[in-house]
């Protein structure tokens, strides 16, 4: 009885000693899998600091290479460029040896212009005058004397803009070109309607192809001319009806400075008189003198070119009548605008005994002065203002 209880309670604590056996190889086996992979992950680390140092390394040999190359091209470059500026000194002591032989040469009382060669000379100057005097009609003799009177007819716009009529059509309408970088011109029956307090709703809007530069623009028989945005010297011919281009050119030397110091957002102005089409411009190997263009306004090709004594220091615009040039000055701060300096291309007028013709009753500045040879009137813009002046003019 008693080696059955015995063998009965020995069961449960056998039972229980072969669990705890079990559980004790389980985690000596865990224990072994963390060992190995904590081994691995070191192992991995170790090589990726070796690496590391490695790339450091390699990298320093490269950056060392790198600035014993730089420091090369620098010296290189220093040597270039003293050679460079040793040359550029032997072309400039040359040059002036050959200016002064030259001037020397000139100079020489010894050598003689043969007496042909000045009748020559003289007869092609007076054959080219001859032939102006045929393309221009001479017969246009009148010249400005003074400017009678103003009619400020209203104030719209930008501070800087033209409006104009088109002289070689006989209807009424008015152009209003606002602002100095546009490409929508509006147009009016005549002008009681331009008047007209809400103008834009009676306005025909005329939208361009390409938007306009500065303010020198001019409509003449039914045509736009202007200079194109963002070019150097193309000149557009539109036409207004048909909404299209019809033509295009270059105007030579133009469009590299303004043509008025005073209103720099032109650099080219088209002007319209009783002979036709004119381009104003300077350039800069004219010290900044006007240079005035005759163009073909059917042909777009240029006619002829001169360099006017007028300087572009100090003027707001200018306008054509009859070949004649008349430039307008003012002051930077705005004030009395005045014509100052006139230049006839065929030479009819002794420009230096014309007064200072000084424009009436206003004081500020102009951006656009155009000439309307049919109604023998100036169309200005000033500060806003669209603004009429009337004319007094005598035989030449």
């Amino acid at each position: 009885m008693k080696v059955l209880q015995l063998r009965f309670l020995l069961v449960p604590f056998l039972t229980s000693a072969m669990g705890a056996a079990q559980y004790l190889m389980q985690d000596a086996a865990l224990m072994n899998y963390l060992d190995r992979r904590f081994l691995s992950l070191e192992k991995r680390l170790e090589k990726c600091n070796q690496d590391i140092l490695e790339y450091v390394e390699e990298f320093r040999d490269f950056s060392k290479m790198v600035l014993s190359r730089l420091a090369g091209l620098n010296s290189h470059k220093a040597e270039v460029k003293s050679e460079v500026e040793s040359l550029l000194t032997r072309i400039e002591r040359a040059q002036r040896d050959i200016d002064y032989f030259g001037s020397v040469r000139d100079s020489n009382p010894c050598i003689g212009v043969h007496e042909d060669l000045v009748k020559q000379q003289l007869s092609e100057a007076a054959e080219e005058k001859k032939k102006l005097k045929l393309m221009l009609n001479a017969s246009c003799d009148q010249m400005l004397t003074s400017i009678k009177s103003l009619k400020i007819v209203k104030k719209t716009g930008d501070k800087h803009g033209s409006w104009m009529k088109d002289p070689g059509k006989k209807h009424a309408k008015i152009y209003l070109l606002n602002g100095s970088a546009n490409n929508v011109i509006l147009e009016f029956a005549n002008i009681m309607t331009f008047i007209e307090s809400n103008h834009t709703l009676k306005a025909r809007r005329v939208t361009l192809p390409f938007p306009w530069e500065g303010t020198g623009h001019i409509i003449y028989q039914g045509f736009l001319f202007y200079h194109r945005h963002g070019s150097l010297n193309e000149i557009i011919k539109f036409n207004i009806q048909r909404r299209n281009i019809t033509d295009q050119m270059l105007l030579p030397g133009a469009g590299r400075i303004p043509v008025y110091q005073l209103s720099p957002s032109t650099k080219i102005d088209l002007a319209i008189d009783e002979q036709g089409l004119w381009a104003i411009h300077a350039e800069p190997e004219t010290e900044g003198n006007i240079v005035i263009t005759k163009i073909n306004h059917i042909t777009m090709a240029v006619e002829h070119t001169w360099d006017t004594s007028c300087n572009s220091k100090g003027a707001e615009a200018a306008f054509m009548i009859c070949n004649t040039l008349y430039v307008v000055y003012n002051f930077p701060s705005g004030g009395t605008s005045r014509i100052q300096c006139v230049y006839d291309v065929l030479e009819a007028v002794n420009t230096h005994e014309i007064p200072v013709l000084h424009f009436p009753k206003r004081q500020g500045s102009h951006c656009t002065i155009h000439y309307n040879p049919k109604e023998k009137q100036l169309f200005a813009w000033g500060d806003g203002s669209q603004i009429i002046y009337k004319l007094h003019t005598r035989q030449k």
